[in-house]
């Protein structure tokens, strides 16, 4: 039988526009620059990834993954596809840091080996497609009047939870809070997302201030190198703390779980490096007792499709914030999760992440074969 190697890795821009700037403490997002690489194999198999870079998260854009795509490409030519653990670690001897463009080529190999078995790919992790998953939609930042209003439109739409990004001011973010609540309730259910804009001490006054709008969790409280400080955070507030930014991969999770930083961890492939580092998070969290969120950047419902696999293989994987897609304004992408509407997603059983891309969409992309 024929050795499978890879014989050419293709490397794509992917632009799509959201259908309104997505707003956050730490910047402004028009649209999704993402970059997907397609690895193909001499016996006729083609792997894709997807990945969306945040500078100010990753510390990396479109530009810089482009580029260093093109670089890994020549290294894995003529290569075992299938030996995820060592592509892998080649990758990481050959580039330090760039977690987002790994995430792609991770992706990448993981939907070949599962195509290559025949398999989608929850059932290689050893799961089963079995759960109902249900997204929560984020509310970016703005006025309390918007935020309201958003809100309101995201209840109506049968979403079971929503998002609110804050991390302004104490005053500015209860609020908006304050807003929320009284355009849908008490008993919805609302999560928020400082995405580290607030100090140690604004934090635990904030988080205090808010604690009788009845908020399930708080995501990133603080800057991500803070960890000292976040344990006095968490000790110091009635709502349950997430670590998202400050927790890319296991190390960062260990880490965090031995000081007892947080009661969550929010986990996405554009942080930890794809799948394969996901994993150990969640075997990380298990060890520690803390369950897990997936989260997203930018992602097209490609990537979000090879979330789902992973959600649907482990189940300390509880809360969903899979929801980059459904604020985009063009949908490129082919088979994949379907979205059923109030939240709901379905994922499928076709082999591998069971997803493409529109070629017609993709044509008007810049694009690189190695």
């Amino acid at each position: 039988m024929q050795e499978t190697v890879i014989s050419s890795v293709e490397v794509i821009k992917l632009n799509i526009p959201y259908k309104e700037p997505f707003v956050i403490s730490l910047g402004v997002i028009p649209s999704a620059t993402n970059v997907v690489v397609k690895i193909n194999t001499n016996t006729g198999l083609t792997g894709i990834g997807e990945c969306a870079p945040f500078v100010f998260i990753v510390g990396e854009t479109q530009e810089t993954v482009f580029e260093l795509a093109q670089q890994i490409g020549k290294l894995l030519k003529g290569k075992d596809p299938f030996a995820i653990e060592d592509r892998l670690a080649e990758i990481d001897r050959a580039v330090q840091g760039n977690p987002t463009m790994k995430s792609a080529f991770d992706m990448a190999l993981y939907d070949l080996l599962a195509k290559q078995a025949n398999l989608p790919l929850y059932k290689l992790l050893g799961g089963s497609n079995t759960r109902e998953i249900y997204t929560d939609m984020t509310i970016s930042i703005g006025s309390p009047e918007k935020m309201a209003n958003d809100a309101l439109e995201f209840k109506k739409a049968g979403f079971p939870a929503i998002k609110l990004k804050l991390g302004t001011t104490t005053e500015a973010d209860v609020a908006r809070v304050k807003a929320i609540r009284e355009a849908v309730g008490m008993d919805y259910p609302i999560r928020i997302d400082a995405n580290q804009g607030w100090d140690p001490v604004t934090a635990i006054k904030t988080l205090n201030e808010l604690n009788k709008y009845n908020i399930e969790h708080c995501e990133e409280p603080i800057p991500h190198w803070n960890n000292k400080e976040l344990v006095r955070v968490r000790e110091n507030s009635p709502i349950s703390i997430m670590a998202d930014e400050s927790v890319f991969d296991h190390h960062d999770a260990f880490r965090l779980a031995s000081m007892g930083a947080c009661d969550y961890f929010n986990i996405k492939f554009s942080k930890s490096g794809g799948i394969y580092n996901a994993l150990k998070i969640v075997a990380v969290a298990e060890s520690a007792g803390i369950k897990c969120q997936v989260g997203c950047m930018s992602e097209s419902r490609y990537a979000l499709t090879a979330l789902m696999h992973v959600v649907a293989a482990r189940k300390s994987i509880v809360h969903y914030d899979i929801d980059s897609s459904l604020m985009l304004a063009e949908d490129p992408v082919t088979g994949g999760i379907e979205y059923k509407g109030n939240g709901k997603w379905e994922l499928g059983d076709t082999p591998g992440i069971g997803a493409g891309f529109d070629e017609s969409y993709l044509e008007n992309m810049e694009r690189v074969i190695v």
